[in-house]
């Protein structure tokens, strides 16, 4: 089967979504699939082949992200070349309606994957931020409505936009994980690498340095775990973001400059070292749909204490593979500690989330992906030849 992704944001930018495309992409394609991927251009994307860039422009308030100008030289003629059999888009913004005028021409199949919280990121928006949000919601569900299938990261993301007004049919379907990828690393990476002494916890963050991940509330918490619980950490965060100078004057304030570390952009291999160094994984975001770099520190072996928030609450099984906790800073410290202070809980908890991270293989969500286009495919066989008939 041939599918055409739509999507607002791919390589060389770095985001869960860039990612999931990577993901399903490759795994589709050693189904026997063939994915082509319409994207915005960047000046240092390189040539690939089945994959066709928009001329873009760059965003004004998000640093490092390129805006498609839906108006494309050759388009029409490489779709013809490129004809898809299914078209899933993964924004319900430009790109998405690319997608979704390229099915409803073509008479194809249209699959959108929910991948954010949209409503959720108004705060983006300089002015009217509740009447952004209320325009934003309306318009991701409408947007939903028109599409033959709708694909939640999570079933308690797909309960909340049915709640919300979608009436189209929704499946939850993750992310997946690529566990090769986590054998073998080299687990003595982050600490010669940034000279972090043996005795000193390692609690790792990886995300954008943004508003929505809440990382202050992380750096937060670990002044309050320096200041009375006898313990000696290090707070590494991975990532690049708008608020990363905020953050880090944040850690000057809190005298921190010395026990938190921003590592920036780094290469997917010592990202994989990463977290295969770390003692705890650390996550305070309260907008993600799943929380997939919660799965990769699992795949590491790695125990996890996370705010309980909207997709993540089904990321991690609270006792056994970590903690969820409310947005408060306490109750996350005294879980962390927990953790720390009991080397037989984490070797527990670490055994466990190898365990339970073996559920979330990227193939097996691939093909389970691959399912759902099927019966799409099949349906819509059906419907021309009835109207042929």
């Amino acid at each position: 089967m041939r599918i055409g992704f739509f999507t607002d944001s791919y390589k060389p930018y770095i985001s869960g979504v860039v990612h999931s495309i990577e993901t399903f992409s490759r795994e589709l394609k050693k189904l026997g699939h063939e994915v082509t991927i319409f994207a915005p251009n960047y000046p240092t994307a390189a040539e690939e082949e089945k994959v066709f860039r928009f001329p873009s422009i760059p965003a004004v308030r998000h640093p490092g992200f390129y805006i498609s100008i839906p108006l494309a030289p050759g388009l029409t003629r490489f779709l013809e070349e490129n004809a898809p059999d299914i078209v899933h888009v993964h924004s319900p913004f430009i790109m998405g309606r690319v997608g979704a005028r390229v099915a409803k021409s073509r008479h194809l199949p249209l699959v959108f994957t929910y991948h954010t919280l949209y409503d959720q990121y108004t705060h983006y928006v300089p002015f009217a931020r509740q009447i952004s949000r209320d325009l934003t919601r309306k318009f991701c569900i409408d947007f939903c409505n028109r599409c033959d299938l709708v694909i939640t990261p999570t079933g308690v993301i797909g309960k909340q936009i049915k709640e919300m007004g979608v009436s189209a049919p929704i499946q939850s379907l993750p992310t997946g994980i690529n566990q090769e990828e986590f054998a073998g690393a080299d687990r003595d990476w982050l600490r010669r690498t940034y000279g972090i002494k043996e005795e000193e916890f390692v609690l790792l963050f990886v995300g954008r340095m943004s508003r929505e991940k809440n990382v202050g509330f992380l750096i937060k918490v670990l002044k309050l775990i320096m200041g009375g619980y006898g313990l000696s950490a290090k707070l590494v965060l991975v990532g690049e973001g708008p608020e990363t100078e905020n953050l880090k004057t944040l850690v000057a304030e809190q005298g921190l400059v010395h026990q938190v570390i921003f590592t920036g952009k780094i290469s997917r291999e010592n990202l994989i070292r990463a977290y295969s160094g770390a003692d705890l994984f650390v996550f305070a975001s309260v907008t993600e749909t799943q929380g997939l770099v919660i799965g990769e520190a699992k795949a590491a072996g790695v125990p996890v204490v996370a705010v309980d928030a909207f997709g993540v609450s089904e990321m991690v099984v609270n006792g056994e593979e970590g903690y969820l906790v409310p947005q408060d800073e306490q109750l996350f410290v005294s879980r962390v500690v927990t953790i720390l202070k009991n080397p037989q809980l984490r070797q527990k908890m670490s055994r466990q989330v190898l365990v339970n991270a073996a559920n979330l293989s990227a193939q097996a969500c691939a093909q389970k992906l691959a399912h759902f286009y099927q019966q799409l495919h099949e349906r819509y066989a059906q419907q021309r030849t009835s109207s042929l008939g």
